[in-house]
């Protein structure tokens, strides 16, 4: 649970600091490194999700790019 919750974190963090260099200065090296840092990121929010819960609506919600992972931490009972 702890992966999931630092995973959607980054997940979510990530993709506010590329849609701000999309939206303002638009650094290329910034997209560059944090592309990939997303991507890896929801792949793991995906996983991770999947290997906490084994039911359907979470795992679902983990798919939706971006928040998904903190989507699917609310729809997993404590």
């Amino acid at each position: 649970m702890r992966l999931l919750r630092a995973a959607a974190g980054v997940e979510f963090f990530s993709l506010l600091v590329l849609l701000g260099n999309l939206a303002t200065v638009h650094v290329p090296w910034v997209a560059a490194l944090l592309g990939p840092l997303h991507g890896c990121a929801y792949l793991l929010v995906i996983g991770a999700t999947v290997a906490a819960t084994g039911r359907t609506r979470p795992r679902l919600l983990a798919v939706v790019p971006g928040v998904g992972g903190l989507l699917a931490l609310r729809a997993i009972p404590a």
